[in-house]
């Protein structure tokens, strides 16, 4: 009765943290930056509602294909949330850069999943769980590993891309990788669990890391956000060559292929 009562406490705390970060989205004008951002907030608080009263009403089945198709909802908002990031990171020389340059963000975080989608599943999950269940891990632990790949890197290029703590980005991307850390060290326990109790105990942890995780933007984004400073000289010149080899080979491989259909008409 304790444990089920901390459950409870936990979920409302998560529940009215998210509340205030979706205040805090609005009341500084972050959804204007982060729109997708702010949908995955509220998607977030939606979800989770309907999950909870969907579990007192249906049957474990029907409830873990709800759930299934939610991660999906879920991680297809994250991964949005992931190129708006790192497409906001680039504001300073967003003019300058090719309509393709979010495209190509989109491609490299897809290309990055895709890489670490094999050994995202854990040692003795497809002994435990269902086809679909050791799917739905998967997924989530992919998804867990980008979202640690994308706080690293923008953490670890701060000083490069001119982005400190008190940029929205880099405060979002912080979030998202202390929580997906706990997650994925969490997951890895929880495949050594022995009963029950032991699996529902890392579960709690996960969710007060969640509920950590909503503190620290909520208190975040109470504060002003600092002036957004300029690239270096070296950095823009190097986002710009980049961005111009990328629009060479583009035109290059539209240009071949036009010469290939002239050649197959003729």
């Amino acid at each position: 009765m304790i444990l089920n009562h901390i459950d409870t406490a936990i979920w409302v705390a998560c529940l009215l943290a998210s509340g205030m970060v979706i205040v805090m989205l609005f009341f500084r004008n972050i959804w204007r930056t982060l729109p997708i951002f702010c949908v995955y907030c509220i998607w977030d608080v939606v979800s989770n509602v309907g999950l909870s009263l969907a579990s007192q009403h249906l049957q474990d089945l029907v409830f873990f294909h709800i759930e299934f198709v939610r991660a999906i909802i879920d991680s297809a908002l994250i991964f949005c949330v992931l190129v708006e990031l790192a497409w906001s990171v680039l504001r300073p020389v967003r003019a300058s850069l090719p309509r393709s340059s979010m495209v190509l963000l989109g491609v490299l975080i897809l290309v990055a999943g895709a890489a670490i989608w094999p050994f995202a599943a854990l040692p003795g999950m497809e002994h435990s769980t269902s086809r679909e269940g050791l799917i739905f891990m998967q997924l989530q632990q992919t998804m867990w590993i980008v979202r640690i790949l994308v706080f690293l890197v923008l953490a670890g290029a701060s000083q490069l891309l001119s982005i400190g703590w008190r940029d929205r980005e880099l405060q979002v991307a912080t979030g998202f990788g202390l929580y997906a850390i706990v997650g994925l060290t969490v997951a890895v326990l929880q495949t050594h669990q022995t009963t029950t109790v032991q699996y529902q105990q890392y579960e709690r942890i996960a969710a007060a890391s969640y509920f950590c995780c909503l503190l620290y933007w909520v208190v975040s984004f109470a504060q002003k956000e600092a002036e957004r400073r300029e690239f270096t000289p070296q950095m823009r010149s190097f986002l710009l060559a980049a961005a111009g080899a990328t629009r060479t080979t583009r035109v290059a491989m539209t240009e071949s292929r036009k010469e290939k259909s002239d050649r197959d008409e003729r």
